[in-house]
């Protein structure tokens, strides 16, 4: 198991090919998939042969980035993955985060974590220059999450959807956190800490 990286109740490692079907199951919930996409669950014979191979493709095309699958700790069950990936290989300190749980495991805030500790690991491990993430305007669960996670709003934008979903009329919004940024709270946190510490 290769491991990414890890937070206080998930692993975050590579997929393997062991993992086909618990991702087809997780693209199969139409739940999960309403905002993504065509808003349809994917069949499971292109999770299988299509969307698993080039995830694990992506992690030599892009120096260890990619989508990681994301289990508990505790004992090993599958809960979704996360995304930390750059989408060109010149450009790996520039990537995208995003994250897919299952139902059962929404509103514990296991999204916030996970992408709270892909930054962290990016910033002071990777020389990731900017995170950025992308999400429709009315998903305001994912909204919530890369706020809570520190990313800051950047911009509503269109685009041509070639099946136009519920929602989709109100377009897309764009959040992002700079290094700079990141550092800059991280050493505001440090001295907050110390100026409230007691000897």
């Amino acid at each position: 198991m290769r491991v990414f990286c890890t937070t206080q109740r998930m692993v975050l490692r590579r997929f393997t090919p062991a993992d086909a079907d618990a991702l087809a199951a997780l693209h199969g919930d139409a739940e999960v998939m309403r905002f993504i996409d065509n808003g349809r669950p994917v069949p499971a014979d292109v999770v299988r042969e299509d969307t698993l191979p080039a995830l694990i493709a992506d992690y030599t095309r892009f120096d260890g980035l990619g989508v990681f699958a994301a289990e508990t700790r505790t004992d090993g069950t599958f809960l979704g993955w996360f995304e930390f990936r750059p989408h060109d290989p010149a450009n790996l300190d520039d990537v995208e985060l995003g994250y897919r749980l299952h139902r059962a495991h929404w509103g514990r805030g296991l999204a916030t974590e996970g992408s709270r500790a892909l930054l962290r690991k990016g910033f002071t491990e990777l020389g990731i220059r900017r995170v950025w993430a992308t999400t429709m305007t009315v998903n305001h669960a994912s909204r919530r999450v890369l706020e809570k996670a520190g990313l800051r709003y950047v911009r509503t934008f269109f685009e041509d959807w070639p099946e136009p979903i519920p929602g989709s009329e109100h377009g897309d919004v764009e959040y992002e956190l700079l290094r700079q940024e990141w550092q800059d709270r991280a050493a505001l946190d440090v001295s907050g800490d110390q100026n409230t510490s007691t000897a």
